[in-house]
């Protein structure tokens, strides 16, 4: 064979492997779907923090806890901080009468991991619901999660920064 026509069936090879790579790919996944509100930039939740105990709802796993804070209009989960570093993040609120509700979406700065966070609080109660996706060019994974919260001691807050 001369080397013209190896050339084309190497390039015709490899333009068909990247096709069917291509085609066992996922398609994307949509994040958690956030209901929509009159969402204003967080600040109803500042100075306070919640300790959530939560599972993954796909296999009913325990989560480990986690404490959500919030201050200065911004949020931060304390697992994630530890698995990630995602820091803090915006965060948004509505009220409807005597709840209040909150979402804020973080991304870990060194990885493809994304949490959406949506939750509401009446008095001292949380409830918790969001996803964590991680997107990759090969395989997307994604989690469900939910959980309870109450009251964090303040020394548990995560450090502000």
């Amino acid at each position: 064979m001369t080397p013209i026509l190896q050339f084309v069936a190497v390039g015709l090879l490899t333009l068909g492997a990247g096709a069917s790579a291509v085609s066992v790919m996922q398609s994307d996944m949509p994040d958690f779907a956030v209901p929509t509100g009159a969402w204003e930039a967080g600040s109803l939740l500042d100075d306070r923090a919640f300790s959530v105990t939560g599972r993954v709802v796909e296999s009913g796993e325990a989560l480990p806890e986690t404490i959500l804070t919030f201050a200065e209009g911004r949020f931060q989960s304390s697992r994630c901080q530890v698995y990630c570093a995602f820091g803090w993040q915006a965060y948004q609120t509505w009220r409807e009468g005597d709840i209040t509700h909150f979402t804020a979406t973080t991304r870990c700065p060194d990885a493809p991991h994304t949490v959406v966070w949506y939750g509401t609080v009446t008095g001292d109660e949380m409830q918790v619901a969001g996803t964590w996706t991680t997107r990759r060019w090969y395989w997307s994974r994604q989690i469900t999660l939910d959980g309870t919260g109450t009251p964090a001691d303040p020394a548990s807050m995560a450090t502000r920064g």
